[in-house]
């Protein structure tokens, strides 16, 4: 076995070199970036040891009763190494973590639930450096825009926190503004973690993380700039109106920039404030709750194609009207996906293969998705689902607390295999498998059987889009009368599965 300073020396050098291949002005210029590179660096270099000591030791036998234990501590001890450097950084390395944060099924558990923290408690902002920004953006004095801004924020995020406010002419409203160095610093973090993640290729070949860096390299910059993000909400709210629940909150565009967005407030809870024995009020209408979001996303992905890329439970407030009508206010819409129409077919195809059990379609409608060889892995982290269930055809049965048990230990134990498929397949695909897993875990929360709910959602979604797919091509009365029918039939087809779910799940609890 290589002694620790041997390899950490190793890793110096190369660093060095490397650094010294990406070294540019920006770097040059700023001393802190040096040392926000030193920290990063030191933290990569512990975690690799910890692993080239542990789990990847030649000594160590895989089969032996220590190992599982053995490799959850090493897990574990990492994801809090990380915690640690994201909270310290903050900014890109915030995002990264609530991007791991947000992969169940995907990645070990302990990384999952030690990151997902980040989502609710990330670094803040001072009162006084948010009036300097607003000031800045705005040139003019806070005061003679809003009457009164509030100082504890409503949520903290990696790039932004937003504040209720309310303007000069008493409309309430909220606004996000960016940390002040967020900006400055996200090219030095993503060039330290290109640098990093190099290093870590290099210490172990089967270790492919460069899709992660590759995708927040990517979209940071649009997310940095809120004039964008106040158009996309704009669109979307177009593009979704006939979901009549649905608020995309409305922006005021005479005091927004690209670091400050004045939008309308939205009240409600998030999800985790929903969550069983919780707001009894909400209990009769949690089922419809689910529903509702999974036909949103199901939605943007089939029919429109113009996904929300950050889904998670913070970006959902939930509202329950005088009227006892559910509204949902899906929020940040910073980052959005244009999925291509024949990504969409693809990825429906291989959804629908997956609960047929059709292990040759699943093959290839998961190659022209860019997975050849992994398409079972591919297949099991789609449907969160075990490698049993997806294989053997169970996919369309419930969920079991053993299978769920199973699914974490395979993230754990395949885990090479899970980052070669997150390597292989298009960056579309990493957005649908993060909303995917938030659909899961909203179910979790809420309590309710996501097979019957997701399933049934999302082939409803999936037949809209072929319907309108297919009689925009129609050329005559009768082809149009076809497609109707045949859209009906779909429709009676997906009832009649949802309902025989529902009635298998019913006949389990007896």
């Amino acid at each position: 076995m290589m002694p620790k300073k041997r390899i950490f020396k190793t890793g110096v050098a190369l660093i060095g070199a490397s650094l010294g291949a990406y070294y540019n002005k920006e770097i040059q210029d700023c001393s802190i970036g040096v040392f926000r590179f030193a920290k990063t660096a030191t933290t990569v270099a512990e975690i690799l040891i910890d692993y080239k000591n542990t789990i990847y030791s030649k000594t160590i036998d895989i089969s032996s009763k220590e190992y599982p234990k053995i490799r959850s501590d090493v897990h574990l001890r990492s994801a809090q190494r990380l915690l640690k450097l994201c909270e310290k950084h903050g900014g890109a390395f915030i995002k990264v973590g609530q991007h791991l944060g947000a992969l169940d099924y995907l990645i070990p558990a302990e990384y999952v639930s030690t990151m997902k923290v980040l989502h609710s408690q990330a670094p803040q902002s001072t009162y006084d450096e948010v009036l300097k920004v607003i000031k800045e953006d705005l040139k003019c004095d806070p005061t003679s825009v809003f009457r009164t801004i509030e100082k504890i924020p409503l949520g903290t995020a990696s790039l932004a926190q937003v504040h209720k406010a309310e303007l000069n002419d008493g409309t309430v409203v909220a606004v996000k503004v960016q940390h002040p160095l967020v900006k400055s610093y996200s090219t030095i973090d993503i060039k330290s973690m290109e640098i990093l993640v190099d290093f870590a290729s290099w210490v172990f070949p089967d270790l492919k993380l460069d899709w992660l860096v590759r995708e927040t390299k990517k979209t940071l910059p649009f997310e940095l700039n809120f004039l964008l993000e106040g158009k996309n909400s704009e669109k979307t709210a177009a593009l979704m109106k006939h979901l009549p629940w649905l608020n995309i909150p409305k922006v005021f565009w005479d005091y927004s920039t690209s670091r400050v967005l004045t939008m309308e407030y939205c009240g409600g809870y998030e999800i985790a404030a929903l969550g069983q024995g919780k707001r009894a009020e909400f209990e009769p209408f949690k089922k419809e709750i689910s529903q509702k979001i999974t036909q949103m996303y199901s939605d943007m992905i089939f029919l429109h194609g113009y996904v929300h890329c950050d889904p998670h439970h913070g970006n959902l407030k939930i509202e329950l009207t005088d009227k006892k009508q559910i509204v949902i206010h899906l929020l940040d819409h910073g980052l959005y996906a244009q999925l291509p129409l024949e990504f969409r077919e693809n990825y429906a195809k291989f959804w629908m293969s997956i609960i047929h059990a059709n292990v040759q379609e699943m093959q290839e409608h998961s190659e022209k998705l860019g997975v050849k060889e992994l398409y079972s892995y591919f297949a099991c982290m789609v449907a969160g689902r075990s490698m049993t269930s997806v294989l053997g055809g169970k996919v369309k049965k419930t969920k079991t607390s053993e299978e769920e048990k199973q699914i974490k230990i395979d993230a754990s134990v395949y885990l090479n295999e899970i980052m070669e498929v997150l390597h292989q397949v298009p960056s579309e695909m990493l957005f649908i498998l993060k909303t995917n897993d938030l659909l899961r875990g909203l179910n979790s929360t809420l309590g309710v059987n996501d097979n019957i709910t997701s399933f049934a959602t999302m082939s409803r979604s999936c037949a809209n889009a072929n319907f309108i797919k297919e009689y925009q091509q129609c050329k005559s009365l009768p082809h149009k009368l076809r497609v109707v029918l045949s859209h009906y039939v779909a429709y009676f087809k997906i009832t009649t599965y949802e309902i025989l779910l529902w009635w298998t799940s019913l006949l389990n609890l007896y």
